[in-house]
């Protein structure tokens, strides 16, 4: 059977409001079909949600998302200070970093935290639902080690669901053996 891309990434899109980026749209798309080509069937837009979250969401091994907190300085210390909690292998963890933002502070941090090889190509947000009651959906693709992965994450506060996205796409890195993690420092 064979599964048109488009199909899967509109019924994403209207039914669940998530708008793919081209390249993960293309991407998701092997994923839809290597499904269809094992079960055999058509899949529903349930399915299409289920397997896209699983794939790209949910995400938490070996690191989880915990919290973070950020601080952005001006003048002559301009810039953003993160620290992250996170669980890496189980062990709750506090790193830091320094950037232009929270998201490079947060690329920093894990690069000196865990060693991790990633390095963010690109970025893209946009919210589901309207008013108060929006949720952020961010999509990052990063460069894991020699490999391009994307990552997605959801949270009503858009840089979360962005570290959420990071993290993802570590986690997929990890799992496609284009990244390993040191013991964190200190």
């Amino acid at each position: 059977m064979i599964w048109p891309e488009a199909a899967a990434t509109f019924l994403l899109e209207r039914d669940y409001g998530l708008a793919l980026p081209r390249l993960l749209q293309i991407e998701f798309s092997q994923v839809v079909q290597a499904i269809a080509d094992d079960t055999g069937r058509e899949l529903s837009s349930a399915d299409l949600h289920a397997a896209f979250v699983r794939e790209y969401v949910v995400r938490d091994t070996p690191v989880a998302y915990v919290d973070h907190r950020s601080t952005h300085a001006s003048g002559q210390l301009a810039g953003e200070h993160l620290t992250a909690r996170l669980t890496i292998d189980g062990v709750e963890t506090l790193l830091s970093g320094s950037g232009n933002g929270p998201v490079d502070a947060f690329v920093h941090a894990l690069r000196e935290g865990v060693g991790a090889d990633v390095h963010v190509l690109a970025y893209h947000e946009h919210a589901t639902g309207t008013g108060e009651d929006a949720t952020a959906v961010a999509y990052v693709q990063l460069r894991a080690g020699t490999r391009t992965v994307y990552g997605v994450g959801l949270d009503p506060n858009i840089v979360t669901a962005t570290l959420k996205a990071v993290i993802a796409a570590l986690n997929r890195g990890c799992a496609q053996d284009a990244v390993t993690l040191r013991q964190p420092l200190g």
